[in-house]
């Protein structure tokens, strides 16, 4: 079967980029690939460093990046940080590119001068790591890709791409420890995160539609930065703003053996002023397109993991579905708690959660699940993956959220993934596609359960979660009770629209004592509840929080 809830060339609308020029007339996608799923950073991390660690001369190393941190550990030996990976490859004769977002000032905190600092060792080291500020104002970079490109061996070619930064507080697993390199995040989450995130691994042809995208941003004719105080400072610190030219591009790598994945690469970039990208002078909008055309043909069931599921856009984009399909259930996996607090940052994030929310339940009602997670240790798991799986057919996973900024204003990556043996949508798909593969090995860790215990029944599926996260939510109520009997210290306040009452300071809840926790991770979440006075302010805060890249254009969201 082809793979029909792909875009076409037309669809992608963007008649500027190469990235289908070698595919067929007709065709916006590469066959022949292999997919894995790849969860959490601590695996994706030590896979990385072993395969950087292989290069050597005449092989090629690009990345693309929301933000790098030298002294990021890709293992646990201190000598594998991502400075010292990425310039002992270099010091090898492997060819080291690297593009990351600038981002904004750094004392507002943001993080521009780790950018810098990951620049300068591999710059040293043979390589070239550019700061980038092509972006729409107010907006940013959010691609993380890795590309591996090999001279002599095309077979051992591979891309990754997803949700995982090359940075702190990304390192953590399955255990949900947190990774002791920890960025600031608010207190509730405790001294180390626990962060829930995804990526994949491509072998086979579509790593030369991922090289492409790194390619056409590399080689776009657009300085690096136009602002002119960011300009004097680059000059002032003498950094390199000039990318050096990329060898020319290999052939696309052979399919490995019983490679059955078509892969579609899909992206967002924005119209970007006074001079657009080469490559997309008004802009993409293809993961937006996408994702549009598979929502349209679900009949079954969406299973989405977001870090954020925000704007009534986003809303109605999946509640059109809900009410167009009464047989259509969707379940969502998003954090319990945003990654800002304050009562300035938090209410416009929650604004946009409850703007969403409502569209969802006004058109499915109890078709629609909302669920958090919480680590084995009380502290709520930070979701940071982009996931989004349709019929247990399409599945598409990237940089991009489910928010108005990564459809319209951001930079994103996205690899839409159908395999080419499903026959019939409406019938049961093969239990070794890629589709079927990622949602029982997520729902598994969600529940607490063996990916192929999993049901493949999409009944018995929605009945299992939500069984799951009844238990967890009876166990942390009972509790609550007996800590508010006995009258210990409670938070000073709650966060509306979960089922658990967070403390702000960071101390982990526990459940009922004397009884066993229940297994699983998952917590049910209803809509945000914002005073009066903060919905007087917060929906024109939520504007700057999540932009829409598509004002005064005629294709909204």
């Amino acid at each position: 079967m082809l793979p029909d809830l792909f875009l076409t060339p037309d669809e992608r609308d963007n008649p500027h980029t190469r990235i289908d020029a070698h595919h067929a007339d007709g065709v916006a996608w590469s066959t022949g690939n292999d997919v894995r799923p790849v969860v959490h950073g601590r695996p994706y991390f030590a896979e990385l460093h072993e395969r950087v660690e292989a290069m050597g001369e005449g092989d090629l190393l690009l990345f693309a990046d929301w933000r790098g941190d030298p002294d990021q550990l890709l293992t646990d030996d201190p000598a594998s940080t991502v400075s010292a990976t990425f310039a002992a490859a270099a010091r090898r004769g492997v060819d080291v590119r690297g593009l990351l977002w600038r981002s904004h000032w750094s004392k507002i905190g943001f993080h521009a001068e780790k950018a810098r600092l990951l620049g300068v060792e591999i710059d040293e080291a043979g390589g070239q790591c550019l700061r980038d500020m092509r972006v729409r104002t107010a907006g940013s970079h959010h691609q993380k890709i890795v590309v591996l490109r090999h001279r002599d061996d095309p077979s051992r070619d591979i891309a990754y791409l997803g949700g995982i930064d090359l940075c702190h507080s990304r390192r953590d697993g399955i255990e949900h420890e947190g990774d002791r390199q920890v960025i600031a995040m608010p207190q509730a989450f405790g001294p180390r995160p626990p962060w829930h995130d995804v990526h994949i691994a491509v072998r086979g042809p579509a790593v030369f539609d991922v090289e492409t995208v790194f390619r056409e941003r590399w080689e776009d004719s657009t300085p690096l930065t136009l602002n002119p105080g960011r300009l004097l400072s680059s000059l002032s610190q003498g950094e390199d703003l000039t990318p050096r030219p990329l060898p020319e591009q290999a052939p696309p790598p052979p399919s490995p053996d019983g490679a059955r994945e078509a892969v579609q690469i899909l992206r967002t970039y924005p119209a970007i002023l006074p001079k657009g990208y080469d490559f997309a002078p008004q802009g993409e909008r293809s993961v937006a397109h996408g994702n549009t055309k598979a929502v349209r043909h679900a009949r079954r069931l969406i299973y989405l993991e977001d870090q954020y599921l925000w704007s009534r856009e986003v809303g109605r984009h999946f509640g059109d579905a809900l009410r167009e399909n009464p047989g259509l259930r969707l379940i969502a996996v998003i954090p319990m708690v945003p990654d800002v607090d304050g009562a300035v940052s938090m209410p416009p994030q929650l604004y946009g959660r409850q703007l969403a929310m409502d569209e969802l339940l006004d058109a499915g009602g109890d078709r629609v699940a909302v669920y958090g997670l919480t680590s084995e240790a009380g502290y709520p798991v930070y979701v940071h993956s982009k996931v989004c799986v349709i019929d247990d057919v399409w599945a598409s996973v990237g940089s991009d959220n489910f928010n108005r900024r990564s459809w319209t204003s951001d930079s994103e990556i996205a690899a839409a993934i159908q395999d080419v043996r499903v026959e019939d949508r409406e019938g049961s798909a093969p239990r070794d596609v890629f589709a079927l593969r990622i949602r029982r090995e997520l729902v598994g860790e969600h529940v607490g359960i063996h990916p192929d215990d999993v049901p493949d029944d999409h009944d018995e599926l929605w009945d299992l979660m939500a069984a799951s996260a009844q238990a967890l939510d009876a166990w942390y109520a009972g509790g609550a009770a007996g800590r508010r009997h006995r009258r210990p210290h409670l938070p000073g306040a709650p966060m509306k629209g979960t089922s658990v009452r967070w403390r702000r300071r960071g101390r982990a809840w526990t459940g009922l004592a004397g009884t066993e926790r229940p297994p699983g991770r998952l917590r049910r979440i209803d809509p945000p509840q914002l005073s009066r006075t903060q919905l007087l302010w917060a929906p024109r805060l939520y504007d700057v929080f999540d932009p829409d890249g598509t004002v005064l254009r005629d294709d909204e969201i």
